[in-house]
C-alpha cells in the first residue's frame, strides 16, 4: 500500500472547474491502475477515472457521467496523479478519494480492487 493525499477540492460554481492532485508519500505509485472515485452523502462510492499504463503504453476510463468533461492525468517527476473537472455540475458534489494500487492487468471500477485510499477532498458545486 502507499499512503495518498489529495487536495484541490473546494466550492465552486455550476460550470466552474477545479483541478484535484493526489500526491503519494512513496517514490512512486504503486503498480497497477490508479484513478478516482467520488461519494455523495448517502450513496455509494463511485468510479469517476482511472489510468493504466504499461509497456505497451497508457490506457484511461472515464464514468460515463463525467466523460467529456473531466481528465485524468499524471506528472512523473511530481509523483502526482491529477483529475482537471470542467464544466462541473451541481451532481459533482462528492468527496472525491484517489486510489492506487489497483488491477496490474488493466482499469477496474470497482473500489474493492483498489488497495490504497486517501483520505478525500470535498468538491461542492453551487447552482
Amino acid at each position: 500500500q502507499v499512503q495518498l493525499v489529495e487536495s484541490g477540492g473546494g466550492l465552486v460554481q455550476a460550470g466552474g472547474s477545479l483541478r484535484l492532485s493526489c500526491t503519494t508519500s512513496t517514490r512512486t505509485f504503486s503498480n497497477g491502475a490508479r484513478g478516482w472515485f467520488r461519494q455523495a452523502p448517502g450513496k455509494e462510492r463511485e468510479f469517476v477515472a482511472a489510468m493504466f499504463i504499461s509497456w505497451t503504453g497508457g490506457t484511461t476510463r472515464y464514468a460515463d457521467s463525467v466523460k467529456g468533461r473531466f481528465t485524468i492525468s499524471r506528472d512523473n517527476a511530481k509523483n502526482t496523479l491529477y483529475l482537471q473537472m470542467n464544466s462541473l455540475k451541481p451532481e459533482d458534489t462528492a468527496v472525491y478519494y484517489c486510489a492506487a494500487g489497483g488491477p496490474t492487468y488493466g482499469i477496474s471500477t470497482t473500489p474493492n480492487d483498489y488497495d490504497s485510499w486517501g483520505q478525500g477532498t470535498q468538491v461542492t458545486v453551487s447552482s
